[in-house]
């Protein structure tokens, strides 16, 4: 989502065009984003605010993500989480209960008020034996101000207290794409990602066997691709150049090389 079809609430140029075409073309997609703040319906409105109409049920987060992975874990477990309403809603939405008492997991997710009190609980939950997950390990996130520190930095505080790493759900982990793709119904052969960080949205979808499209509007700069030791299956430099391939769900694949 982010780099991807806004910068913050600013929706980038074609964005707008370019879910209109997926869905006039009736081609099924996703919306992702490794942040854990907000509800799919938060997001949506966010996006509708600045002009993006996506679906709810079209938005998949790595709150989401977590929450399933718990589900199928281990159902009606508890946990103990640092977070906010878009991870805290996707617990209880799975039938977790949140307590700081004895829980099977501390979960960490991404939040504007991380408070000592918090951390330090945590820490002690995690060194009586709770089992440690994040929900992402993005070390950063941007502001109007600058950057933040995002979930990757407190997991990093976290586990030099404890010895413990967390297990990440969220991109680049596979495991979100494959969710993601079972969410769809659809196969990774049958599949693009489309994202515009290298380490988390190119790789993910890499591993997964899914084809991968770079473009340039986000935090891996187009010079900065050829860095990496994987490759995007092709570049762009915008969601704009991608429009009227999406209009048309019998688009090639010589064909979107040649965009």
């Amino acid at each position: 989502m982010d780099g991807v079809l806004v910068h913050e609430e600013v929706p980038i140029p074609g964005a707008t065009e370019f879910i209109d075409a997926l869905k006039e073309s009736g081609r099924p997609f996703l919306v992702l984003t490794n942040n854990s703040i907000f509800t799919p319906r938060d997001l949506r409105s966010r996006l509708l605010g600045s002009g993006i109409e996506v679906p709810e049920d079209a938005i998949w987060t790595s709150a989401l993500a977590t929450a399933q992975f718990l589900s199928d874990q281990r159902p009606g477990g508890s946990a103990y989480v640092v977070g906010e309403a878009g991870l805290t809603t996707a617990l209880h939405d799975v039938g977790y209960v949140l307590t700081d008492r004895d829980p099977d997991y501390v979960v960490l997710g991404e939040t504007r008020t991380y408070s000592f009190e918090a951390i330090t609980r945590a820490i002690r939950l995690i060194d009586a034996g709770a089992r440690f997950l994040a929900t992402n390990p993005d070390t950063s996130g941007p502001s109007q101000q600058g950057k933040l520190p995002a979930t990757g930095s407190v997991a990093a505080l976290i586990s030099t207290a404890t010895g413990q790493q967390p297990y990440y759900i969220g991109k680049p982990n596979p495991l979100m794409m494959r969710s993601a793709l079972n969410r769809l119904g659809a196969h990774s052969e049958t599949a693009v990602m489309i994202g515009d960080r290298m380490d988390t949205d190119i790789i993910s979808g890499l591993e997964v066997g899914m084809r991968t499209i770079h473009v340039g509007t986000g935090s891996t700069r187009p010079e900065e691709v050829a860095r990496f030791p994987y490759r995007p299956t092709w570049q762009v430099d915008s969601i704009a150049d991608l429009v009227d391939l999406a209009r048309r769900p019998d688009a090639t694949d010589d064909e979107l090389a040649s965009q």
